[in-house]
Formats: structure tokens, C-alpha cells, sequence
């Protein structure tokens, strides 16, 4: 029996901006400009994201507070 995967969900460069809080020509600006390397994809003249790069590219952009602790120790 073959098992399949289904495909990660590609989002829209206006469904990405909306992800991460941005216009969607922040996005178009950073990927001309070089300025962030976001992983994206082309499909044809589209450009598409995965959520699980947005993911990965936040992540490595988090600065500050670790495991659920906030800086000074305040809760």
C-alpha cells in the first residue's frame, strides 16, 4: 500500500506578507534587493512560500527572550 504526502501549502507573495506583517512589495523589494534571503519559490512568473520557511526564516531572526523567559526575568 503506498502511503502519500501531501504538499506542503505554497502561499501567495499577498498571503506571505500577511503572514509575516509586511506589504507584499516589502517582499518583492527584499527579493530584488537581496536584503533578506527568504526562501521562495517560482512557479511559472509566480512566486510562492512555504509557511515552513517563513517559519525557519522567523525563528532565525528571534532575538531576546528564550524558552518562554522574558528578559529581567519579569513574568
Amino acid at each position: 500500500m503506498e502511503t502519500h504526502t501531501l504538499p506542503a501549502r505554497l502561499l501567495t507573495r499577498r498571503e506571505a506578507a500577511v503572514y509575516l506583517g509586511v506589504k507584499p512589495q516589502t517582499l518583492a523589494a527584499w527579493a530584488v534587493s537581496g536584503r533578506y534571503n527568504l526562501p521562495r519559490l517560482k512557479v511559472g512568473r509566480s512566486v510562492r512560500y512555504r509557511v515552513a520557511d517563513l517559519e525557519r526564516w522567523l525563528t532565525a531572526r528571534t532575538v531576546g527572550a528564550v524558552d518562554g523567559q522574558r528578559e529581567g526575568g519579569a513574568r
